[in-house]
């Protein structure tokens, strides 16, 4: 049985994040350890407040990654892995996206990067795209290939399935929606029960991340609520970088209360309190100002 669902960071605790740790009653695995802040949002750099969130959550991410069998790198953006931190895959299985298939330039030069920093220190490493793996009694499954996002400008990544007894948790990294139908034919095909998804990008929604692409991911959370065996679909990531979230996808919340599904984000999943600083950094920066506070400000990479 699935013992355990942690999410580690995510964006509705203040980072720009979806790690998340999964017990089986025989493995422990991380998907995704990375976490991030955006560089600049608002015309403003990242409020203290939110380096401290960003250092609680790695230090936690760290802790978790430990004690993990196996870790998974759905792709290469530095929200979802770190490469300056090798020393968390020694002794571990580790699952990545293809590092020269079905990507783009700048995550196959990150990929690159990241394989040469951990060479020779996982005790396995596998290519997961559209594969499965059978560890003990914990079955993994990969998806091939989906675009990050509503087309391949930003690359690819995989959407990660773990079933052990007859449960299923499926975590889509970044779909931002989903609005692609191979983005939502695996979550359709694997039925979990429990699914974190990348929520459509609304907080760009005009502009980068069209009207369009909102309502056929509407549509097609409103099939996985209603093709697959959900009790909890936890809507998160891009998504919770718009304080008005809840409108944008009201009628998922409407389906959803019709088929007993709870839709709730990470924070609510985990019983803590909704903390987007990234969409409140301009009011950080009015409340709290930042003399008084003493943090250690480090270089950020867009993701």
């Amino acid at each position: 049985m699935i013992r355990k669902i942690v999410p580690l960071g995510f964006d509705s605790f203040g980072v720009r994040s979806m790690a998340t740790f999964v017990e089986t009653d025989d493995l422990k695995i991380l998907i995704d350890p990375g976490v991030s802040l955006a560089p600049l949002r608002y015309g403003l750099e990242p409020h203290p407040l939110e380096w401290q969130r960003l250092d609680e959550t790695w230090n936690f991410i760290k802790e978790y990654a430990d004690e993990s069998d196996v870790l998974v790198v759905t792709h290469y953006h530095y929200d979802h892995h770190d490469p300056d931190y090798p020393e968390l895959y020694s002794g571990k299985t580790v699952f990545i996206k293809h590092p020269t298939q079905n990507i783009n330039r700048s995550q196959k030069d990150r990929a690159a990067y990241f394989l040469e920093a951990i060479k020779g220190l996982p005790r396995s490493l596998e290519i997961a795209d559209g594969k499965s793996f059978q560890l003990g009694e914990t079955l993994l499954r990969f998806s091939k290939a989906v675009c990050h996002g509503t087309n391949p400008r930003l690359g690819y990544v995989t959407e990660t399935c773990i079933k052990s007894d007859n449960e299923k948790f499926l975590h889509t990294s970044d779909v931002e929606g989903p609005s692609l139908e191979d983005q939502i034919a695996f979550i359709l095909e694997e039925k979990p029960n429990v699914l974190f998804v990348d929520g459509p990008m609304t907080y760009m929604l005009g502009y980068r991340y069209s009207f369009k692409s909102l309502e056929i991911s509407n549509a097609n959370l409103i099939r996985a609520i209603r093709e697959t065996n959900l009790h909890t679909l936890v809507v998160d990531h891009h998504f919770l970088r718009d304080l008005n979230y809840k409108m944008r996808i009201k009628p998922v919340y409407e389906e959803a209360q019709r088929h007993d599904v709870k839709v709730v984000t990470a924070a609510e999943f985990s019983g803590r309190k909704i903390e987007m600083l990234e969409a409140l950094r301009k009011e950080l920066y009015v409340k709290y100002g930042e003399k008084e506070f003493k943090v250690k400000k480090r270089p950020l990479r867009e993701e």
